[in-house]
């Protein structure tokens, strides 16, 4: 299994990290403990040791208990990340980045995982009605009582990487990312490697649409998110519907599934150097995990290039 280095710290992750959010149930639908917890061990078993989670996945805290409870034996063998700074209750999610606030989710997530240290601790998010350095003072603090062994941010700008990192440094940022959606390549990616800073990235399956497994009739209940998306529309959805089918039939040339292309594409791209595979079951994250045993070839690089040129720039804003 690959193994990165995460920004210049000691700490080696693979490459490869289960995405947590699913599990917590909030958006996912059939949700349940019992496939979790199955999925989180499998993760583990299929060579996963990097497991991403947050405050408030969950209105609860549902990931980061479920994770404790399913992976608290081998804690010495897997890097932890979580976030601080937003809240959830039945009404949807809050930021908020006070001192107090802050202070208040890290000691809750320590206790929820059952750890004495968090390895990858992220701001989840800015928060405008707080003042960015005072927050990155904040962060700076738990590094050094030891809550947590690196610092990273979640959803920032180049302009609020470089504030935030001048106070407290940084090892990792978090952004979206994936063959649909590339503008990080454009500011984020390039800051990062002048930095040494790891990219992290979320999304590279587009909530599902990049793993090949959607049907172009598919119709999305009124619970499920995704129907928001401009990509997941219309026009839009029958252009990248049409981009999976050349996907598809790309991987089965050379015997891999349409996530095991993307996800390695993804991995292999410069600058990024893990790629968060949320799932809920255990087939899910043994299929991605797999992405971690091969490397695409230089020629196989440039036909995924030349599809996406021929796909041409998706429509992916404004829902986020």
């Amino acid at each position: 299994m690959q193994k990165r280095r995460l920004g210049t710290s000691e700490i080696e992750v693979t490459s490869v990290a289960m995405g947590c959010w699913p599990i917590a149930g909030v958006t996912s639908l059939d949700v349940n403990d019992e496939d979790s917890l199955d999925t989180l061990r499998t993760a583990f078993d299929s060579g996963v040791t990097f497991f991403d989670t947050a405050y408030s996945y969950g209105i609860n805290g549902e990931s980061e208990l479920l994770i404790a409870k399913a992976l608290s034996p081998v804690r010495d063998r897997i890097t932890l990340a979580t976030k601080c700074g937003i809240h959830r209750d039945q009404n949807g999610q809050t930021i908020d980045n006070s001192p107090s606030r802050l202070r208040e989710q890290v000691d809750t997530s320590l206790k929820r995982l059952k750890t004495d240290f968090i390895d990858l601790l992220y701001l989840h998010a800015p928060d405008p009605n707080c003042d960015l350095f005072e927050t990155a003072a904040v962060m700076r603090s738990f590094l050094e009582q030891g809550k947590a062994r690196t610092i990273g941010v979640s959803n920032f700008s180049v302009s609020q990487l470089e504030s935030f990192h001048a106070i407290c440094p940084i090892t990792a940022t978090q952004p979206a990312f994936n063959m649909l959606q590339r503008d990080i390549e454009r500011d984020v990616v390039p800051w990062c490697l002048q930095h040494s800073v790891s990219v992290v990235v979320y999304w590279p399956l587009m909530k599902g649409l990049l793993a090949g497994k959607l049907p172009r009739d598919h119709q999305f209940g009124t619970k499920d998110g995704r129907a928001k998306y401009p990509m997941f529309q219309g026009e839009e959805w029958q252009k990248n519907q049409d981009f999976v089918d050349q996907l598809r039939s790309f991987a089965d040339s050379i015997n891999r599934t349409v996530a095991q292309v993307v996800i390695n594409w993804t991995i292999q791209r410069p600058g990024i150097t893990v790629a968060l595979c949320g799932a809920k079951r255990a087939y899910q994250i043994e299929e991605t995990a797999i992405s971690m045993e091969f490397e695409l070839t230089t020629e196989e690089l440039a036909t995924i290039d030349s599809l996406l040129e021929d796909r041409g720039d998706p429509i992916t804003r404004p829902a986020v």
